[in-house]
């Protein structure tokens, strides 16, 4: 796979190592945060309730008990990934501080991956009545997820030059959908086909769950043993005292004197616009597949792995782009295909899947490529000796605005009755965050950070 290998400049042996950290974490990303874990917690909590699984006919309407509050079964999973989110609006700025003061990134970065996959491989044991646990393993993993890839996305910064980022980047995000991918495809099969295997489907998705863990924990020894460790670059100084709190002092430094790289802050607030409408387009297109065109889940679950292929090839496509014509070009080309893409989303029609189809192909092509390219536009923006911290403000501002895209979503939806124009309405999203991107002077900013121009921005 030559279209894979590293830029001649690039260590190849950390590259390697980068690369796969994309394809380890992939496998909890797919199959336990957007497939399964959330409808088999739903389940468990509904058994726990109800004494059975609701259905659309007999739904269960009898409430958990969280600390003194009813909180639905149907809505528990949803309920802990936004608290989980909103915590690591908060903590993730603190984990990039500790990191950037580290002399032993890759074991942080590790560190976090493993802890989060022994919580998705405990997932096994969420059964007979254990929503509880179920819910502080998805807690964990999601938070441990986050806080390893600010240390993850600084890291590109150690091992590739200006000039190289936005491939390593983006041929990294190709592997972590190809590895998510496999382990998907792997694993539907598994569940799709539990009774010819000998077990209940409950069972096929614990295993399934159990093996996300692992691809996630045993792949991680590789960026382990292939990335190097590197003596922090010098920070702002903001006195003594232990490394946690030094790191606190120069976050607080930092978020008072971001203002003075104006065109870093404005990438990062496009970034956050349109990386919402991304999000949330992905979240709500299986609801938009089932209740406004009527397509049964084995439909949805086919798209959702073409979506996973075709954006393995869309990542190196964008890479290839920008080498052309720029990563902040490329990127607002890419925007543009996502406001055709919600506008087509508008117009299809119900019952008729090959439309259905060629707006996953679409959205395949444009997904890895815009947001791979945004990591590595935005690290030549950072101040050196600041990367995980600014790539902590990346990832902790991504989540803490992840809320807004939903809300229009379901604003719009609530008002009109229907889903066709609650899905133009993200376009919005795409539109504020071109109208920004194009504002951004990345030559100036990349000056006001110190950093070495590429020769294409």
């Amino acid at each position: 796979m030559g279209f894979l290998s590293a830029p001649a400049t690039v260590d190849k042996r950390e590259y390697w190592g980068f690369s796969l950290y994309d394809w380890a974490n992939s496998g909890y990303v797919t199959t336990v945060g957007t497939v399964l874990f959330a409808p088999y917690l739903t389940s468990v909590a509904e058994t726990a309730a109800c004494g059975r699984v609701g259905t659309t006919e007999d739904p269960c309407h009898t409430n958990l008990q969280v600390l003194g509050l009813g909180i639905s079964p149907g809505s528990l999973a949803f309920y802990v990934v936004t608290v989980a989110t909103l915590i690591s609006a908060l903590f993730l700025p603190v984990v990039g501080a500790i990191a950037d003061r580290s002399p032993r990134k890759k074991l942080l970065m590790c560190g976090f991956a493993w802890v989060g996959a022994l919580a998705a491989c405990s997932m096994v044991f969420v059964t007979d009545g254990r929503w509880a646990l179920g819910a502080l393993l998805l807690f964990i993993g999601n938070l441990c997820l986050g806080s390893s890839l600010v240390v993850y996305d600084s890291i590109l910064i150690d091992i590739a030059g200006p000039d190289d980022r936005d491939d390593v980047s983006s041929r990294a995000w190709a592997f972590g959908y190809l590895g998510g991918f496999i382990l998907l495809a792997i694993n539907l099969g598994v569940v799709t086909a539990h009774d010819a295997l000998g077990m209940s489907q409950a069972t096929a998705v614990r295993l399934s769950l159990l093996s996300a863990g692992l691809w996630w924990g045993l792949f991680t020894f590789i960026p382990y043993l292939r990335l190097r460790d590197r003596p922090p670059a010098s920070v702002v100084p903001v006195g003594g005292g232990s490394l946690i709190r030094q790191s606190f002092g120069q976050l607080f430094a930092t978020l008072r004197h971001i203002r003075t790289y104006p065109m870093t802050l404005l990438f990062l607030v496009a970034y956050l616009f349109f990386n919402d409408g991304i999000q949330t387009v992905i979240s709500v297109s299986s609801t938009y597949g089932e209740k406004q065109l009527g397509f049964e889940t084995q439909v949805l679950i086919m798209t959702i792995l073409l979506v996973q292929f075709i954006a393995f090839f869309g990542a190196l496509a964008f890479g290839r782009f920008a080498r052309r014509f720029g990563s902040q070009r490329t990127i607002m080309g890419g925007l543009v295909i996502w406001i055709v893409i919600v506008i087509a989303g508008f117009l299809l029609p119900a019952g008729q899947i090959v439309p259905f189809l060629a707006m996953g192909a679409a959205i395949g092509i444009v997904l890895g490529g815009t947001q791979a390219l945004s990591r590595s536009a935005f690290s030549q923006l950072i101040p050196k000796g600041r990367e995980a911290e600014y790539f902590s403000l990346y990832q902790a501002g991504e989540r803490g605005t992840s809320w807004l895209g939903t809300l229009v979503f379901g604003l719009v939806h609530q008002i009109t009755g229907s889903y066709r124009p609650a899905i133009v309405a993200l376009g919005l999203f795409f539109v504020i965050g071109l109208v920004l991107l194009s504002r951004v002077d990345m030559r100036r900013g990349i000056r006001e950070a110190g950093n070495i121009q590429p020769t294409l921005v």
